[in-house]
Parts: C-alpha cells; sequence; structure tokens
C-alpha cells in the first residue's frame, strides 16, 4: 500500500501538529514495513530528518504554483499512484483527479468554535471552512478523543459512522532512559533547581498558565515553564514582577525533545490547568516519564490523565493551589500516582496506536 500525506505540518511545525504528524509516518514506518510513506510538501527541513532516512519514506515536491497545497497535492498524490491520501491536520486538497484514491483527514479540535474568542472573526471562518469541507470530502475522519469527535458530530454536521477515535502518542523521547551524564548536564545547563513542578505548552490564553503563577504565590515552590511566548506572556511577567517571584518562575525556550524529556523525569509535578484541549499531548508527555500529574476536569484532559491523575477547575487558581501543595508534600502520594498513571497511559504506546491507524486505512480496501 501507498500513503501519501500533507507533510506541511511534519516538517514546519515545532510543536503539536508538528509532532502527530511525525510521531505519525515514524510509527507506521516502523511496524508496517511493507508499505510506502510518501511525504508531500512544497520543501524539507531538518525536522524528521531522521524519519526521512528510512527506506521506506520518501520526500516529493508539490507540484509549483499559488496554493498548490490546496489545488494540486491531491493530484500529486494521485500521480504517485498512491492508494491513501491522509491530511494531518485538518484539511484535505480541493481538486483531485477520477482517478480513485481513499481520502482521510485527522481533525484534532475545534477550540475556535468552542472558545471563539481566541480567534479573530477571519481566521473562525476560514478555519470553519476548510474543516467542514475536509470533514465533508473525506471518506474517513480520525478524531484524537472522544471529546473531539462529539464536535465533529454537533458543529460540523458529520454522521457518526464516518468517524473513528483514534488516540496519539508521544515522542520516543519520552520512553526512553537517558544516560545519567546527559541528565547532570541538563539540569547544569538550565539551572534547575533540585525540585521544581513543570509546565509545557505554548504561553497563551487557553493555557491558563497565570493560574499557576497565582496558585504558587506565598509558596517557595519553583515553577519551571517551556514553552513559546505570545502577547498573553506579557500578563504573566506583569504579576511576576509586581509580585517579587522572578526568582521562583524560570522560563526556557529552544530546548531539545531529549533534554525536554529530562525535564519531564526531574520533575516533582507536572501541571497542566488548559481550558480546553483537542487532546493535550503534554499529560502522556508526563505520565511515560512517570511524573504525576495536575490537569483541568473539562474537555478531552480526564481521557488523557487517566484515573490516577489529580484533577482541578482551571478557573479556580485556590484548587490548583490546594492540589500542588497537597502533592508536592506527600512523596509517597505522587510516586503511587505516578505509577499507577504508567500502567494507564501503555494504553497510548505506538504498536496499539498504529494497528488503530492501519485498520482505518485497511477498511472496505
Amino acid at each position: 500500500m501507498k500513503i501519501a500525506f500533507d507533510a506541511k505540518r511534519f516538517f514546519h511545525n515545532t510543536s503539536g501538529l508538528g509532532n502527530y504528524s511525525r510521531d505519525l509516518v515514524r510509527i507506521l514506518s516502523e511496524y508496517y514495513p511493507e508499505n510506502e510513506y510518501v511525504l508531500l510538501n512544497k520543501n524539507k527541513s531538518e525536522r524528521g530528518k531522521d524519519i526521512l532516512e528510512k527506506s521506506n519514506v520518501h520526500f516529493i515536491a508539490t507540484s509549483k504554483g499559488n496554493m498548490s497545497r490546496q489545488l494540486k497535492m491531491g493530484k500529486d498524490a494521485q500521480r504517485e499512484n498512491a492508494d491513501i491520501f491522509h491530511g494531518l491536520s485538518g484539511e484535505l486538497p480541493l481538486r483531485w483527479n477520477k482517478k480513485p484514491i481513499k481520502k482521510i483527514v485527522t481533525i484534532h479540535d475545534l477550540i475556535f468554535m468552542r472558545f471563539p474568542q481566541y480567534y479573530s472573526f477571519f481566521d473562525r471562518k476560514i478555519h470553519f471552512w476548510k474543516f467542514k469541507k475536509a470533514a465533508h470530502l473525506a471518506d474517513e475522519i480520525i478524531a484524537i478523543s472522544e471529546q473531539t469527535k462529539k464536535d465533529i458530530i454537533h458543529y460540523l454536521k458529520v454522521p457518526e459512522r464516518k468517524i473513528t477515535v483514534v488516540y496519539q502518542g508521544c515522542h520516543k523521547a519520552f520512553k526512553e532512559k537517558q544516560s545519567d551524564d546527559f541528565i547532570k548536564k541538563t539540569k547544569e545547563k538550565f539551572h534547575l533547581p533540585e525540585r521544581f513542578i513543570l509546565n509545557v505548552g505554548t504561553i497563551e490564553e487557553r493555557k491558563n498558565l497565570l493560574s499557576v503563577v497565582k496558585a504558587i504565590k506565598d509558596t517557595d515552590i519553583p515553577l519551571v515553564v517551556v514553552g513559546k511566548k505570545t502577547k498573553y506572556f506579557k500578563k504573566i511577567e506583569q504579576f511576576i514582577h509586581k509580585n517579587k517571584m522572578e526568582k521562583q518562575v524560570q522560563f526556557l525556550e529552544g530546548i531539545s525533545m531529549d533534554e525536554l524529556a529530562v525535564l519531564y523525569k526531574l520533575a516533582d509535578i507536572f501541571i497542566y490547568p488548559s481550558f480546553f484541549e483537542g487532546f493535550g499531548i503534554p499529560v502522556i508527555e508526563a505520565l511515560f516519564s512517570k511524573t504525576v500529574t495536575i490537569t483541568s476536569n473539562t474537555s478531552c484532559l480526564p481521557e488523557a490523565g487517566g484515573p490516577n491523575s489529580v484533577y482541578v477547575d482551571p478557573k479556580d487558581y485556590l484548587d490548583i493551589q490546594s492540589k500542588i501543595k497537597f502533592l508536592w508534600d506527600n512523596e509517597a502520594e505522587r510516586k503511587r500516582r505516578a505509577e499507577k498513571s504508567f500502567e494507564f497511559v501503555q494504553k497510548f504506546n505506538d504498536k496499539l496506536i498504529s494497528n488503530n491507524l492501519m485498520k482505518i486505512y485497511q477498511k472496505n480496501n
């Protein structure tokens, strides 16, 4: 079988959609090496270089021209005799020829519908049009959580029979054991405190980092934050400055996946009180790292966190504070929950995910 992918996110997104795209191609190429996997995009980058080195994964440049992703990529896949085209980020090409090809799209979330205040009017309209078009054009839709599946049915008016939930996994670095020497170097490089809580994700309003900073005010609990800054960062910076918390909160950017894996493993607690997620990969990364997790009791986060993560009301920083203090002061409870969560998170392992994807690819073929 020959499977073509829209590889824009594979090559150009550092987190979220990029990680999903790279992990999906990586695990399929490992567990189903008999297939050929074709990455279509205008150009390639250093991202995913190790995956492209596999003998069954190839890059093909899309036809030149304006809007080639929308107007030419589908026909390029057909010209390559692909059996399947998989849009990895909620979009499918608009134009095709008559040659048969199965069309699959992954939809991650419909946050722009649930939280319109985070998006401009123009962006909302464009996103909605693209997602609805792709959902109706697709032969099969992959939703990354039960929450996303419900939203697709509700907002895009798609029949349930077209949608299958296939959970995401995470980068292999979080499942590997880094060397003691590398751990020591990472601690020194970033001047990490002996104990800390960790938050990972783009620093934007929806991710709700300000509530975490408020929750640790008047405590001596250090917070390490890894994520790209947006204009929302200014609000957090002002609060930190006003409350003289500069030494308590540390921001890191541009760290490697292996360094990030070390941070997860060193943290006493991972905290992720997002208002809404399509899935929440950082929660999975933390659970694979055997780090106890505090996350929101909303959207799909309980699906990702399982029964032994600790849940909070993301709007209530005092609730967040009490759960942080409870775990911070209780090593036995942290360990118990981390071990149980590690058992739970095996349902997001690579083999299971690749099997579920292949079932969709082979359906009716």
